[in-house]
C-alpha cells in the first residue's frame, strides 16, 4: 500500500508548528535574559554602602537638667525633627552635615519661690569631612571630623557654643537589605567640653533609592534619638 495522500499535506503544517515553538523558546530565553541584565544593576546597588544621600525625619534632644544656686532645671527633651545629608568625594571621602531642633517645656523650680514652666528651644548644626575605607567586601571603617553649633533659647535669651568632633565608628552590610553602624565620638568646645558619647543605628532598603534609618546616640549628659527616611544616590 502507498503512503496516504494526507501525509503530504500533514509535512508543512508540522514544520510551521515545530517552528513555532523554536521562535517561542528562543524569545522567551532571551526575554529573561534581557530582564536578568536589567535587573542586576539595581541589585548590585541595594546591597552597597552609599555615601551620597539625602535624609529627614523625627528628632528628640535630650539635656540632663541642672541643680545648683538655689534653682532646679528639669531635662529638657526637646522633641522636633532632623535633615541632613552626604556627598561622596571619589572613593574614599565624603562630607556630610545636617541640622536638627526641637522644643519643650521645660520647668525651673527656685527653691522657697516656686516653680514655673519655660518655653525651650534646642537645636544643633553640624558639617564635616568623612574618610571610609574598605576592610570587607561589606564592611568599612569609618573616620570624621566635624564642627557643631549648639544653641539653647529659653523665652527669648538665648545661649549657643561651638565645638569639635573626631568619630571613628564601623558600616556593615548585615544583609542585602539592611545596614547598620556603630561610633565612638569625641567632642571638645564650649557646649561638650571634652566628652565622650557613642552612636548606632541602622537603615532598612526598600530598594537601591529609599530606606528608613534611625539613630542613638547617648553620651554623659545628653542623648538624641532620630528615626526618619533616606533616600540613597
Amino acid at each position: 500500500m502507498g503512503r496516504p495522500a494526507t501525509e503530504p499535506a500533514d509535512g508543512p503544517l508540522q514544520a510551521l508548528v515545530a517552528i513555532h515553538y523554536s521562535l517561542g523558546d528562543y524569545m522567551k530565553k532571551h526575554l529573561a535574559l534581557a530582564l536578568a541584565l536589567a535587573i542586576a544593576p539595581f541589585a548590585a546597588s541595594a546591597d552597597e554602602l552609599s555615601y551620597t544621600y539625602v535624609e529627614g525625619g523625627y528628632a528628640q534632644l535630650n539635656q540632663d537638667g541642672e541643680q545648683g544656686a538655689g534653682l532646679d532645671i528639669d531635662d529638657i527633651e526637646a522633641a522636633g525633627f532632623f535633615v541632613g545629608g552626604s556627598a561622596a568625594l571619589g572613593e574614599t571621602f565624603h562630607v556630610f552635615g545636617g541640622y536638627r531642633s526641637g522644643n519643650d517645656d521645660v520647668r525651673v523650680t527656685a527653691l522657697g519661690v516656686g516653680s514655673a514652666e519655660f518655653d525651650t528651644d534646642l537645636s544643633q548644626f553640624n558639617i564635616g569631612l568623612g574618610y571610609h575605607h574598605s576592610i570587607s567586601n561589606r564592611t568599612d571603617l569609618v573616620t570624621e571630623v566635624s564642627y557643631i553649633k549648639t544653641d539653647v533659647e529659653i523665652e527669648g535669651a538665648s545661649e549657643d557654643g561651638d565645638d569639635g568632633r573626631v568619630s571613628v565608628g564601623v558600616r556593615h552590610m548585615l544583609a542585602d537589605s539592611f545596614e547598620g553602624w556603630i561610633k565612638g565620638h569625641y567632642s571638645d568646645g564650649d557646649f561638650y567640653d571634652g566628652s565622650f558619647s557613642a552612636s548606632i543605628g541602622g537603615q532598612f532598603k526598600f530598594n537601591q533609592t529609599w530606606g528608613v534609618v534611625g539613630d542613638v546616640e547617648v553620651g554623659d549628659d545628653q542623648s538624641i534619638f532620630m528615626i526618619g527616611a533616606r533616600a540613597s544616590f
